[in-house]
């Protein structure tokens, strides 16, 4: 049996969404989780946190449609059900390192870009309302795309009560 999984496996990695996409939101952290070899699903369930089991089953699904896992059960009551990489699916490592990698050595400039162009938006919008004589107040671009001090989680939004830095 390999060594369980590491709660903490995740926490210090960037939470800035990664300008690269491979599957869905959690692919590449369940890869990560499978990398070393066959999971049961509660052990995917502990380094992943803020994945409802729902999210995780339908994504684990996918990943064995496109050929990334394979689900093998074995007989027994209950049934247990374990996932692994497939040959497929390994192939994702090193592209997946390169992307981590890349990342790590441009994530200030990444951020950056982010924030530059979040303001253009803020100033968009303010000026399209300001051109049509809206009373209505500007709304201000929340900074709600990255985690860290004084960031949020959550793709960027719109919203009337919070003032863009």
């Amino acid at each position: 049996m390999s060594q369980p999984l590491d709660p903490e496996m995740f926490t210090g990695c960037s939470h800035v969404t990664s300008p690269f996409r491979i599957g869905g939101k959690w692919t590449p952290k369940i890869i990560r989780c499978l990398e070393a070899g066959p999971r049961r699903f509660s052990e995917l369930e502990v380094p992943l946190r803020g994945i409802t089991p729902k999210v995780l089953t339908e994504t684990l699904r996918s990943m064995e449609r496109d050929g990334l896992v394979t689900r093998t059960v074995h007989g027994g009551i209950p049934p247990r059900v374990d996932y692994e990489l497939s040959t497929l699916g390994r192939t994702l490592l090193a592209p997946m390192a390169a992307c981590c990698a890349w990342a790590a050595a441009h994530l200030p400039e990444l951020r950056d870009a982010r924030d530059a162009r979040d303001v253009r938006d803020v100033r968009n919008v303010r000026d399209v309302r300001a051109a049509h004589g809206s009373s209505a107040p500007a709304p201000a671009l929340a900074r709600t795309h990255e985690t860290g001090p004084g960031r949020k989680t959550g793709p960027p939004s719109l919203s009337p009560n919070v003032e863009a830095s």
